[in-house]
């Protein structure tokens, strides 16, 4: 099967597994995906396959559902609720770093097989890589979550919402690609390396928000199992 038709069903089975966080859990659900996606997302990133003719890595839907579960929780339930979930995921991925690095540190039984395939997903190899991971999300998220806002208060229409929706997280994911791509790549690769890696992935992501347009309004319409 092709990667692209593979891509295209993962992106939707992502979508669809929170819109089922959000039916069963409610508000808790959506805290819940962005805290793993955070993590997911940063593994699956290490990865390069060929999409559409360009290099792409796999961290950029679950990434993408990050922003739809922030704009999620800022139409239904609020600024503020946006904004814990920002800070919850990007205390996530510090907390993930911090304990990971110190497990790393115990050495390994002669009979172990998992040590280096952990080292080689949780090790810091390139630390400007996380600096830029970490940089990029929280001010691309805050950027998001006040952009939507923003939108919200001059369209407040339902009919809006696909603009508030896509509005935000394309600015955002702009903002969150020029941060990531110069602190970690800037240092060691050639300007027109860059501009490919930069285009590829900004590419990757605009797909990814196009794509979630439906399930915002699918999620507006939800009425949670549970919710607090």
């Amino acid at each position: 099967m092709p990667n692209e038709i593979i891509w295209v069903l993962f992106a939707l089975t992502n979508f669809v597994l929170f819109m089922v966080m959000y039916k069963i859990f409610g508000k808790l659900g959506i805290f819940v995906w962005i805290a793993m996606s955070t993590i997911l997302a940063n593994i699956q990133v290490i990865e390069f396959v060929d999409l559409f003719g360009l290099n792409a890595t796999l961290g950029n839907i679950m990434y993408g559902t990050i922003f739809l579960g922030t704009d999620a929780l800022n139409e239904i339930y609020g600024k503020k609720q946006a904004k814990k979930a920002v800070y919850m995921g990007f205390t996530v991925m510090v907390f993930t770093l911090i304990v990971m690095t110190i497990a790393l540190q115990f050495i390994p039984s002669i009979e172990d097989t998992g040590h280096t395939a952990i080292e080689s997903i949780f090790g810091i190899h390139f630390p400007m890589i996380v600096v830029g991971s970490f940089t990029a999300f929280i001010i691309s998220q805050t950027i998001d979550v006040n952009l939507y806002q923003w939108i919200r208060k001059k369209l407040p229409s339902n009919r809006w919402l696909w603009l508030r929706n896509n509005g935000s997280t394309i600015v955002s994911q702009l903002v969150d690609t020029v941060i990531f791509v110069t602190l970690a790549f800037v240092w060691t690769t050639e300007w027109s390396v860059l501009k490919e890696i930069f285009l590829t992935t900004y590419i990757i992501k605009i797909m990814v928000a196009l794509l979630d347009t439906p399930f915002i309004y699918i999620a507006k319409r939800i009425k949670p199992l549970e919710d607090n």
